[in-house]
């Protein structure tokens, strides 16, 4: 069995060692960093499976370093550990490209739990979602580089938000339920609110739809779930 490698960025020395131990002891190999500079110096020059970043960090916070991180690697899982419990800072921190979010303080059990979730379906072959390349109007989207053409031009799409629009497009004209994008965009059930999927579909009107107020591709059915929706 592969020993998986773990970088976990925390400034508060204690707690870093206490995560390195705990996981340490579940069979993971560990590494930290007590801010996000030194944790994008570490991810250039070695090879992990999973980052758990906090957000509040001298130098460089979590939100910078999580960007940072996602202009070159998009696959490698992000877990947040974080003070702040208000859905603005989940959805914040979704948005800019971590995987999961956890609220200090939390319990051990869950945050091994989540970790063995997050490893286990990133390295799954994800050949359900086998669309690569896919135009609609004007709009292109590159599914294996989030390169994207939209209604302002070039851009490049979150991993979450590529996920996201690739299942919506496969499951095209079909109502995609919220368990359903909870399931198989970010792998568990428990999220702050249906407002933040909203969020990613009032973005995805913004970057390809002519008129975002009255939009054509991309529908949310209150109580039921959202549709890409198009005729070919």
């Amino acid at each position: 069995m592969k020993n998986y490698r773990v970088l976990v960025v925390e400034d508060e020395q204690d707690l870093a060692e206490l995560l390195k131990l705990n996981l340490e002891i579940e069979g993971y190999k560990v590494a930290l960093a007590p801010h996000g500079a030194i944790a994008i110096q570490k991810l250039k020059s070695e090879s992990f499976d999973l980052v758990i970043m906090d957000i509040m960090m001298p130098k460089m916070d979590g939100f910078t370093a999580i960007q940072h991180v996602r202009l070159t690697n998009n696959d490698i899982p992000i877990m947040i550990l974080s003070a702040s419990n208000q859905s603005q800072d989940r959805i914040k921190g979704l948005k800019s490209g971590a995987d999961d979010y956890l609220a200090k303080p939390f319990e051990l059990e869950e945050l091994l739990l989540r970790v063995d979730k997050l490893i286990r379906r990133t390295q799954k072959d994800t050949t359900r979602l086998t669309l690569t390349e896919y135009s609609f109007g004007s709009n292109k989207v590159d599914f294996s580089s989030y390169a994207a053409i939209g209604v302002q031009g070039e851009f490049k799409l979150t991993k979450k938000e590529s996920q996201l629009l690739k299942l919506l497009i496969e499951k095209k004209n079909e109502v995609v339920t919220r368990e359903e994008i909870l399931k198989t965009v970010w792998g568990y059930t428990v999220f702050p609110s249906t407002r933040t999927i909203d969020n990613f579909i009032l973005a995805f009107r913004k970057y390809f739809e002519e008129d975002p107020k009255n939009p054509t591709y991309f529908l949310s059915l209150r109580g039921v779930g959202y549709k890409f929706s198009i005729n070919e």
